[in-house]
């Protein structure tokens, strides 16, 4: 089979000799004008076909949901696999896989239906390993197998499996227990209080994705979608209402041309009003508190951008993309064996920085802004624009004081709980007689 690159180099070359053979052989026969008007009519036909190929092909290679079903069925009827979804996605064809969401072709994404349900369907997909920071926190090539635990592993081997893993992630826990039975208890489908082979595998697969731990970390405190089900590591998570937490979201054509400060303008006339977009900073702002040294230890937000995160109809944040919201033990642990030359060698994600030790060339493992000062950062231009004049001054200078907070500070501690009750309590105090609260 021929890579797709090459099939298409193919394609344009073939058609642009083709179009010079077309041009030389009809010189004769036409005037200049005629030939002119040829050229440009071809022209913008070979235009509009490329983009249209390059359209299909883009999507043919993002959205695999076909291949992700088949795979993870295959598994199911084998019986390497088992789960709350397998049924209705294999044999009862009621989880309905409906429109792509793909970013990545590794991470396939489907808004879907489960009965009368609606959510989003995710499903993993190997691809070529590369040995960087994201597939040692999530290592695909082990889940995707769904060789762990071993035929023979007694239940409470798997606990002491699932009880190491999770020390690994999030640090060695007063608590860990109690997280580890919550694992056990989501591993049990079909709630028979008995974990088979089946489901273990798909747990134990799951258990490697930083989106599942936090659903099971934060699932007390609804800052994430719902669980619904999962089949190997397929799963099904709630559907949030409104995404991305600011911004429209337009044909790649027209992002293309559209100048930045008329997208600004554009996503701020489409924001909520202001109580309610006060209201959703809130709830992010208590994300914030339940990820810094949260029930389950710490955990670090490296991408921090709006496509990340959504709200419901009652204007409660959601996380929507949990990928990169990696636990603080297992981030430190990878960036202490990172080799360096320059810091920007130790970046994971599109937020979390943490600085180069040249005289051992590894990366240090404090990051260099805490998760407050990217929220703030991310929520600035947002919370400003249509802020009532009476506040608006002080909630910039708060705003400006979060976003220079620092990692690695002796009173970075202290400097953030201020902060971030400061601007809750500014922001509650403003919309706390509303409808909107």
């Amino acid at each position: 089979m021929l890579p797709r690159s090459l099939k298409r180099l193919l394609v344009v070359s073939a058609f642009f000799a083709w179009l010079h053979c077309l041009f030389v052989c009809a010189q004769a026969r036409f005037s200049y004008l005629h030939m002119k008007y040829l050229f440009f009519s071809w022209l913008a036909v070979f235009v509009g076909s490329w983009v249209v190929y390059v359209e299909y092909s883009s999507y043919t290679e993002l959205c695999r949901g076909h291949e992700c079903k088949n795979s993870i069925c295959d598994k199911f009827q084998k019986g390497v696999i088992d789960g709350s979804a397998c049924n209705s996605l294999c044999e009862k064809d009621t989880l309905y896989l409906g429109k792509c969401l793909s970013a990545k072709p590794s991470n396939q994404v489907y808004s879907g239906s489960w009965g009368d349900m609606e959510g989003i369907i995710k499903c993993q997909m190997e691809e070529d390993p590369h040995y960087d920071l994201g597939i040692q926190l999530e290592p695909r090539k082990e889940s995707a197998s769904f060789n762990r635990p071993t035929k023979g592993t007694s239940m409470e081997k798997f606990k002491e499996m699932v009880f190491s893993h999770l020390k690994a992630k999030v640090g060695d826990q007063a608590n860990l227990a109690d997280l580890v039975t919550l694992v056990l208890g989501v591993a049990d489908s079909n709630k028979d209080g008995q974990i088979s082979l089946s489901e273990a595998h798909s747990a134990w697969a799951l258990l490697q994705l930083n989106e599942f731990l936090l659903s099971i970390v934060l699932q007390e405190r609804e800052h994430t979608p719902r669980l619904l089900g999962f089949c190997g590591d397929l799963y099904v998570m709630e559907k949030v209402p409104y995404v991305p937490l600011y911004g429209v979201s337009l044909p790649w054509m027209v992002e293309l041309w559209i100048p930045a400060s008329l997208r600004r303008s554009i996503d701020q006339w489409a924001a909520p009003s202001w109580p309610r977009k006060a209201k959703i900073a809130i709830g992010l702002f208590e994300l914030v508190e339940d990820l810094f040294h949260g029930t389950f230890g710490s955990f670090l937000m490296c991408d921090v951008s709006a496509a990340g995160f959504g709200y419901t109809e009652r204007h409660d944040i959601k996380v929507v993309d949990a990928r990169r919201i990696v636990p603080e033990a297992a981030f430190q642990e990878v960036m202490r064996e990172r080799r360096c030359e320059e810091d920007s060698d130790c970046m994971y994600g599109r937020d979390c920085l943490t600085s180069c030790d040249l005289t051992k060339h590894r990366c240090t493992t404090e990051v260099t802004q805490p998760n407050l000062a990217k929220v703030c950062s991310t929520l600035k231009d947002y919370l400003l624009y249509g802020a009532p004049s009476d506040i608006k001054d002080e909630l910039e200078k708060q705003l400006y004081a979060c976003i220079a907070l620092k990692g690695a500070s002796e009173q970075m501690e202290m400097e953030h709980s201020l902060i971030l009750n400061n601007l809750k309590t500014l922001l509650w105090k403003k919309i706390s007689h509303t409808k909107d609260s």
